[in-house]
């Protein structure tokens, strides 16, 4: 599961470098071939690249939602689930033993 979600940031952070490359030849293109300026091909450049970012942070988030709904599935727990019980193991094992401790010394007393 974890891998699906590592290939998809990946492809994500691919699309990027490739559409920053390609967006800044195509500027260059549309500079030479309509004869617009470079402040608007750079405003256009930075229009096409906001898309694109707002398309892969939903493509992360969709992502992420099927990974939950994936370990939900299989009845595993988050990682904050698994510290938080994992912290509460520690302190009643802690308690356990403080306990265990006070009852070997009322039994010194009492002997």
């Amino acid at each position: 599961m974890f891998e699906l979600f590592e290939k998809v940031m990946l492809t994500a952070l691919g699309a990027a470098a490739i559409t920053q490359k390609k967006g800044e030849e195509l500027v260059q293109e549309m500079k030479s071939r309509y004869k617009i300026s470079e402040e608007e091909g750079r405003a256009f450049l930075d229009r096409i690249q906001e898309m694109v970012k707002t398309g892969q942070q939903r493509s992360a988030e969709m992502a992420e939602t099927e990974v939950k709904k994936a370990l939900d599935r299989m009845g595993m727990v988050s990682r904050e689930e698994y510290d938080r019980l994992e912290r509460r193991v520690r302190a009643l094992e802690a308690l356990q033993v403080q306990n265990l401790s006070v009852e070997a010394e009322e039994e010194c007393i009492e002997s």
